[in-house]
């Protein structure tokens, strides 16, 4: 079975208004007005998803502070943008990760009297042979 999660449609618009403590005709008009954007079935179907439930909760709080439409609009579409984005760097940092584990001698240094060198996979730094004596003064 395939995992759910919170992007995963399951609610037909009937038990979405219910969780959500609208009338299904505010849902429809939600969805008109892009503030909430169900998915459709084949048939044209509207299907709700938890977090389509979640924003229509904070519709309902931002409207009762007396937010308007359109800045309840705007704040939902900073939301998921920003969302976006935190899933896209997510994505990026593990994929710049296994990159990073992945690649060979890519974590191999020494350190010598002549600095920090990088070395290939398997190969041993250069020995330093000479000798350097001290004189105190």
């Amino acid at each position: 079975m395939e995992d759910i999660h919170e992007n995963t449609p399951l609610f037909v618009i009937s038990v979405a208004a219910e969780l959500a403590n609208m009338h299904p005709q505010t849902l429809r008009q939600y969805d008109r007005m892009g503030l909430v954007k169900p998915s459709r079935t084949v048939g044209q179907s509207r299907r709700y998803t938890m977090r389509n439930v979640a924003q229509l909760r904070e519709i309902a709080q931002l409207s009762a502070e007396g937010v308007s439409l359109e800045g309840i609009r705007r704040i939902l579409e900073l939301e998921n943008q920003n969302l976006e984005l935190k899933t896209r760097v997510r994505a990026l940092e593990q994929t710049l990760a296994n990159e990073l584990m992945n690649r060979p001698g890519a974590r191999i240094f020494a350190a010598g009297d002549k600095g920090v060198e990088s070395l290939a996979h398997g190969k041993r730094p250069t020995r330093a042979t000479s000798m350097v004596l001290w004189r105190a003064k």
